[in-house]
């Protein structure tokens, strides 16, 4: 009996590395090929293409489409979630949060933010 769970315990340790590392290779597939993943089925392809930029400055800081930042604006309105993109002629940014609201806030509006997690960090 003890054999036959330490066989099946291993199968499962084999099968959960396994689906681990065929993860982080879609991954770094979608990386390589410039396409970003957010796995949220309350944004649709509408909103995400409205951005006109997916990678840009901000403060002097690189953002991209999917890093997860919080926010604080000038009216002390604190927002935490996954950046969609900027929209350039609107001077603005998407975050859909983790309420899974799509929020537009304008530049000029935020007073501070801080990048919670980088988008595709684990290859960085």
């Amino acid at each position: 009996m003890l054999e036959f769970v330490t066989v099946l315990a291993a199968m499962f340790l084999f099968a959960s590395l396994l689906g681990y590392t065929l993860i982080v290779l879609r991954e770094k597939i979608y990386l390589k090929n410039n396409i970003i993943f957010i796995d949220n089925r309350h944004i649709s392809q509408d909103e995400i293409e409205d951005t006109d930029m997916q990678e840009f400055f901000l403060d002097g800081t690189r953002l991209k489409a999917g890093d997860e930042i919080s926010v604080v604006t000038k009216s002390s309105e604190k927002f935490k979630g996954i950046l969609v993109g900027a929209i350039k002629h609107e001077n603005s940014i998407k975050i859909i949060t983790y309420a899974n609201k799509v929020i537009k806030l304008r530049i000029d509006s935020i007073n501070r933010f801080k990048i919670m997690s980088k988008y595709g960090k684990f290859f960085s």
